[in-house]
């Protein structure tokens, strides 16, 4: 992809773990999916880190927090830029580590310490999957650097692996795996537990970690690894089937919520869902479109929520909340604003509409596209992004107004 005249590159900055044949160098890779995501981690970090002197003022662990929230922008910098699966991991985990630390920063809850732990153990989870999926493509491509992998894919499309008497693809194998690691990062179906309890932690985290950036590593990592997916087709369906069922599966819970907070977070679980099956489909260019524009509208609802509780003085629970428009109107607005970018307002035929109008469009026409020629699981993601799609507008303008 071309950036405005500047082509794709990698600076190798320092040697990381050299062992033997495994290589693995500190590096900078700069190409149309890490600017993408370079500009959504940096942009939403610093309005996170700016709405967060305020939100913190009266804390006196606000220089802790800070540096908590330091740590993990440079795990989600690292991350998105990285050259290979050792510094991708070293990111994945990163992010991790500081999700565990924020969300239990008022440790003093026994709630908030329930959560941290419980969101550090499901993703070890995924995280083990992952491993093991970085392990496969070390023994198939006998190195982990994406530059030296992608051009051979093809020649590895036909290896198999010998399991209890049984012929794996190993392509498909290693991409499942991977899959694994995406769907504990992602919050998606059977690893999803973790997301909602992560509320426990200040509003500005969940804003920056739980809607805009960490749980978005996984759809970077299949969008940043498909020219393995598109050599496996088996791992395909299972990424499009897992995102169609979270995507229907979380909003139906999101209907039934009543905590602010728990509300945008399960909304948060079904836009994920939404983003997966696109790139099962191999519509990979929706998928980061969608995350690009959700990262956003999400980082304000979860801001807005987070101005709504302070005003209402902790209080989460939407029951008891009702005619704020009066006492916080910028809020008001900036919430509608968010609802309308969620829901996919616009008007067909006039390309007038707010960003979910776009992205979300776009992947329901990718499922239909792909329905068509392929039919299978794609037909059950498109039933399934039509009808969630009706759930996120009932439970989107249910929490605005």
């Amino acid at each position: 992809m071309d950036l405005g005249g500047l082509q794709p590159f990698t600076l190798q900055i320092a040697p990381f773990i050299h062992v033997g044949n495994f290589q693995s160098d500190w590096s900078l890779r700069l190409d149309g999916l890490s600017a993408v995501m370079l500009i959504v981690v940096t942009t939403v970090s610093a309005l996170v880190h700016v709405y967060s002197w305020g939100y913190m003022a009266e804390d006196p662990s606000r220089p802790r927090f800070f540096a908590y929230l330091s740590l993990f922008t440079f795990a989600m910098l690292a991350l998105v830029t990285a050259a290979d699966f050792m510094q991708l991991f070293f990111g994945w985990e990163g992010v991790g580590l500081a999700s565990y630390l924020l969300i239990g920063f008022w440790f003093h809850k026994p709630s908030a310490n329930a959560a941290s732990i419980k969101a550090f153990v499901v993703n070890r989870v995924g995280d083990f999957g992952f491993a093991l999926g970085i392990m496969t493509v070390y023994w198939m491509f006998g190195t982990i650097r994406f530059a030296e992998i992608f051009p051979h894919i093809h020649e590895f499309a036909g290896k198999h692996w010998e399991f209890i008497g049984q012929n794996w693809s190993a392509i498909d194998l290693a991409c499942a795996l991977l899959f694994v690691g995406a769907m504990g990062k992602s919050a998606q179906f059977f690893l999803h537990t973790w997301l909602p309890d992560a509320m426990e932690g200040p509003t500005p985290v969940s804003a920056l970690i739980h809607a805009a950036t960490m749980v978005t590593a996984g759809v970077y990592m299949v969008c940043l690894l498909s020219p393995m997916f598109e050599y496996a087709p088996i791992a395909k369906q299972i990424v499009t089937l897992i995102g169609a069922v979270t995507a229907l599966f979380a909003a139906t819970v999101g209907l039934a919520q009543n905590d602010i907070k728990r509300v945008i977070a399960y909304s948060t679980c079904s836009q994920l869902g939404y983003m997966f099956f696109a790139a099962g489909v191999g519509a990979y260019q929706a998928a980061m479109f969608h995350l690009f524009t959700h990262a956003f509208f999400k980082a304000l609802l979860f801001l807005g929520a987070g101005s709504v509780i302070h005003g209402m003085h902790h209080e989460q629970d939407m029951r008891k909340m009702g005619g704020l428009w009066k006492y916080m109107p910028i809020t008001y607005a900036v919430m509608t604003i968010g609802t309308l970018a969620i829901t996919g307002v616009g008007i067909p035929g006039v390309e007038l509409g707010f960003a979910g109008f776009y992205s979300k469009d776009t992947i329901i026409e990718a499922a239909f596209a792909a329905g068509r020629q392929y039919g299978g699981v794609a037909w059950f993601a498109l039933v399934v992004g039509i009808f969630a799609a009706g759930l996120t507008a009932f439970y989107s303008w249910r929490l605005a107004s």
